[in-house]
């Protein structure tokens, strides 16, 4: 009997409860992230931005917590619930896939206001590939998502992909209230100051941490690792690791260029 206790391991975690605890890590890293530059400054009614900058805070906020949410209806056994509120998740990805290339363009085009200076129109512009290239992914892989519905082994992984794609943001926010105030912004021009892209880099890096986790988490339970963590987390890890590279490209400038104008007032 004794033998049979020392020789006993604890009970694994089944994969529903990994699942809801990883959407549970996603949600906290989106709410706390944004704390000090975004939830405290707008308690305090000290927030000013655009009415399309909270709208896209509302959807982000919305797709983690929709996120947090599906996984424990599937954990509770719940799954016909899962499914009827499967259509609220294609809404709120609509929502982003339409809000944040708006709020790029809308910033493009405050970077080519005649008198900012050139090596912050240079920044502002590269930093918005950390945006679209995040977007690029979260899409398509959603889609996928969506199209692997009877695939429930692919259909959490993607789903689980997607959102990890989108984490660099709200780590980056921490790096970013650290760091010391910048000085004052030419009077009369549009503030298009950006973080270092060095920044967006290593959020992204230390997001990715959580497809680490998953990876090995497939490992010890399955003995293999799924392909979608393998196909899709090496696309991840590519695209965040050519961040810098392509951000500062002249192909991405130029194309960067063209999205401001878009932003434009006609």
């Amino acid at each position: 009997m004794a033998d049979a206790v020392m020789g006993a391991r604890p009970k694994a975690v089944s994969p529903r409860q990994f699942y809801v605890w990883m959407a549970g890590s996603c949600f906290l890293i989106a709410v706390i992230g944004f704390l000090p530059t975004y939830w405290m400054p707008l308690a305090r009614g000290s927030f000013r931005a655009e009415p399309m900058v909270h709208i896209h805070g509302l959807l982000m906020f919305g797709w983690v917590t929709f996120f947090f949410t599906q996984a424990w209806l599937v954990a509770q056994g719940k799954v016909l619930s899962h499914r009827t509120w499967g259509m609220l998740g294609v809404s709120i990805m609509t929502g982003i896939a339409f809000i944040v290339p708006t709020i790029v363009s809308l910033r493009l085009a405050q970077a080519a206001t005649p008198g900012e200076p050139a090596q912050a129109v240079h920044d502002a512009r590269a930093f918005t590939w950390v945006t679209i290239s995040a977007l690029l992914f979260f899409v398509p892989a959603f889609v996928l998502a969506v199209v692997k519905l009877k695939d429930s082994e692919a259909h959490k992984r993607l789903i689980l992909l997607a959102t990890i794609s989108m984490l660099g943001a709200p780590i980056a926010r921490w790096f970013i209230f650290a760091a010391p105030p910048a000085p004052p912004w030419p009077a009369g021009l549009p503030d298009i100051s950006s973080p270092p892209i060095m920044i967006a880099i290593i959020a992204a890096l230390i997001g990715d941490i959580l497809l680490g986790v998953a990876v090995v988490y497939d490992w010890r339970t399955r003995g293999k690792v799924h392909p979608v963590y393998l196909v899709g987390g090496a696309i991840l890890l590519a695209m965040h690791l050519t961040t810098g590279r392509v951000a500062n490209s002249a192909t991405w400038q130029s194309a960067a260029i063209a999205i401001g104008k878009l932003g434009l007032p006609t």
